[in-house]
């Protein structure tokens, strides 16, 4: 058979059909592009030459009363490669080569003027003690600087480049000012060499007001949506406590946005639109006093036992408005340690310190009040007419309740002594002045319980229990910091469900000496004794009392807050009164020590008992006992109430109440200077202004 091969015009033919299918085809894919996704791609084109820019927005800074900083916005110096805007070069060798040597040079010049520097201190983090605990861990020194080595800045520029050539890299990070200021001063012979300024937070007042200005942190995980959806950046720090959490939508601000088109090198070419400026965020003004911080903060150091007591507390507030003048919990922390980034032996240091350096014991400790509760016994008593002042009760210094079951049977009634009988002693007939003056418990157990069963009655457990919340206790005061714990007041049904039993006599006996499962924060205290210096009126305590913008102009000024009025007849408190003031200022009161020269204090100590199984208890079977002493001052016009609490700290008139005179004493020195120079707080200036 005969093969024939395709003729001529055929060969021609075929190449024609072909040429135009080829020319279909890319006619067909051409209108696709040109007409279903040009759009798209006319985006991304735009997208390639173009850059969002955010501009972070400063932060709102932190001041005190009297315009003292406490928090505020520093910059920290680094220094950053653009891979795309390095030297480049057709020959990949000599490209490596002009970079290397880019490198060794940047290197060179930061490492030469850091050598020129004086050396840093670097802090060595020591295990916490726990047989010599402290109360203050010591400040934090500054992050050190860090350069990354020739080699190292090679391998990530390689990296960066597989696909974010215009991302910055950190080379040098958290430099001195001159060293950084240095390169800039040569970096128009180093090509994609750049100063990058990167804020800090900073805290001058540092150990002084950890537990009231808090820290920052990264964006938690579990919040990144949230916070987002507010137009935050990923990269974005937040508050992590205190009034940096509390207040981060008012101290935060809106970042600003602006876009720009760049070359091939990544370099600015111009802005596209009108760039959205950041808005700064507001202003704290705290009703904080600085001064008084640091006095209240070095009694407490001085008067703490730190080998005996984990934790102490002081709170003063304005009884006047509610406004907290002063608040110290120790232990305390660097705040200034988290502004960084904190390093992981820096946090375990903290969190392992004995006392919980972390905790707010203001305003998250619970603990038994002990006598100080006996004003809110005092107070219910009268107002319900139990007593009257001229009520005479006999207080041996101890009492037996029969057992409810067996009630005669003295073999099985439960004794109830008084404070005074460990020495051998009583307080005889007494009345309620000299029940308070002298912290008389039998005088309260009988008030709260009775004497003897069905002959005086008694407030018994629901009415104690009330005047108790009246006052504040067992609720949230809604002071504007997180993490308050709002207590505890014991009746009936909590005990039937908590533990299962029945309340009985003796519960009512405790709980009028605030004993037993009463448990208070120290500003609970604070604020009923403020209660009681005003004649009865429950302030809402507040830590910012006005806002301001940017330029400091007022944006916000938080009047005083009445939760509510007491209903007790100011007879009465004028009653409770004089026995603070006895407490101080009589022979016989437990706190003689405390009294002032020139300015009448009133107050009321407690000692109260408390089981921790790490302690146990003494070689006379006594358990360990906090420390407490409540005060106001001046008495007949008083303008500052203040609670000192000791952990294990022993007895109130000779651990705490020394520690409160001794603020109290330097409180009225700083108000004395002050009128003496005419000086006026930047609140009082922000009061006057407000409408």
């Amino acid at each position: 058979m005969t093969k024939h091969s395709p003729s001529t015009t055929t060969r021609f033919w075929v190449l024609r059909i072909v040429t135009v299918l080829i020319f279909v085809t890319l006619l067909a894919q051409l209108a696709r592009l040109q007409f279903f996704q040009g759009a798209g791609y006319q985006q991304e084109a735009i997208v390639n030459r173009t850059r969002v820019v955010r501009v972070k927005a400063p932060r709102g800074v932190i001041y005190d009363r009297d315009g003292r900083i406490l928090a505020r916005n520093t910059a920290v110096y680094n220094i950053v490669l653009i891979p795309a805007e390095l030297p480049d070069d057709p020959d990949y060798e000599i490209s490596q080569q002009k970079r290397r040597a880019l490198f060794q040079e940047l290197y060179d010049i930061i490492h030469e003027k850091l050598a020129a520097l004086p050396p840093p201190v670097v802090p060595t983090i020591e295990p916490p003690d726990r047989k010599n605990p402290k109360l203050v861990i010591e400040a934090s020194q500054p992050p050190q600087p860090s350069v990354l080595t020739v080699d190292e800045m090679d391998a990530l520029v390689l990296e960066r480049e597989l696909g974010s050539a215009f991302l910055p890299i950190v080379v040098a990070s958290n430099l001195p000012r001159e060293v950084a200021m240095a390169v800039v001063e040569e970096t128009y012979r180093l090509p994609g060499v750049h100063l990058q300024l990167q804020p800090r937070r900073e805290y001058p007042s540092g150990l002084l007001t950890s537990h009231i200005i808090g820290y920052m942190g990264p964006i938690p995980k579990e919040q990144e949506k949230e916070y987002a959806e507010k137009g935050y950046a990923p990269d974005a720090w937040v508050g992590w406590s205190d009034l940096e959490y509390q207040y981060e939508d008012v101290l935060h601000g809106k970042p600003g946005v602006r876009v720009i088109e760049v070359d091939v090198k990544g370099k600015e070419k111009r802005v596209i639109g009108e760039p959205t400026e950041p808005v700064s965020g507001k202003n704290l003004i705290l009703s904080i006093d600085l001064e008084l911080q640091k006095i209240m903060f070095d009694a407490l150091i001085a008067g703490v036992n730190p080998k005996r007591s984990t934790s102490a507390v002081a709170v003063a507030v304005d009884p006047r408005t509610g406004y907290v003048l002063g608040m110290v919990s120790l232990p305390v922390y660097d705040i200034n340690a988290f502004a960084d980034g904190i390093t992981e032996d820096e946090y375990n240091a903290i969190v392992n310190a004995p006392g919980l350096p972390l905790l707010d014991h203001a305003i998250t400790g619970i603990y038994p009040p002990g006598s100080t509760f006996k004003l809110v016994t005092a107070a219910a008593g009268l107002e319900e007419q139990i007593i009257s002042s001229k009520t005479i009760l006999n207080a041996p210094g101890i009492i037996y309740l029969p057992n409810r079951n067996f009630p005669d049977d003295p073999d099985l009634a439960q004794p109830f002594v008084c404070w005074i009988y460990k020495s051998g002693g009583e307080h005889g007939d007494i009345n309620v002045l000299e029940a308070l003056a002298e912290s008389c418990d039998i005088f309260f157990y009988k008030i709260g319980g009775g004497w003897p069963p069905g002959d005086f009655e008694g407030l018994g457990v629901e009415q104690l229990a009330e005047y108790a919340r009246m006052f504040g206790y067992g609720e949230l005061s809604g002071i504007d910091l997180p993490g308050e714990n709002q207590g505890l007041v014991p009746d009936p049904k909590w005990k039937r469900i908590a533990k299962g039993e029945r309340w009985v006599t003796g519960d009512t006996y405790n709980m009028a000496i605030g004993q037993g499962d009463v448990l208070a924060t120290p500003l609970q205290v604070t604020m009923m004794t403020a209660a009681v210096a005003n004649d009865g009126i429950l302030y809402k305590p507040q830590v910012v009392a006005a806002i301001t913008d940017a330029e400091n102009h007022l944006v916000q000024f938080n009047r005083p807050v009445v939760r509510r009025e007491i209903p007790v007849s100011t007879k009465n408190f004028e009653i409770v009164r004089q026995g603070m003031w006895m407490v101080v200022n009589w022979e016989y009161g437990t706190a003689p020590d405390a009294a002032l020269p020139d300015i009448e204090v009133a107050g009321k100590t407690g000692t109260a008992e408390f089981f921790d199984p790490q302690l146990g208890r003494d070689l006379a079977g006594n358990l360990p006992t906090h420390a407490w002493f409540t005060a106001f001052a001046p008495y007949e016009d008083p303008e500052i109430a203040l609670t000192v609490f000791v952990y294990n700290g022993g007895e109130g008139s000779m651990v705490a109440a020394p520690i409160a005179t001794e603020i109290l004493q330097k409180y009225f020195e700083l108000k004395a200077r002050d009128e003496a120079t005419g000086a006026q707080s930047l609140l009082d200036q922000l009061e006057a202004i407000a409408p």
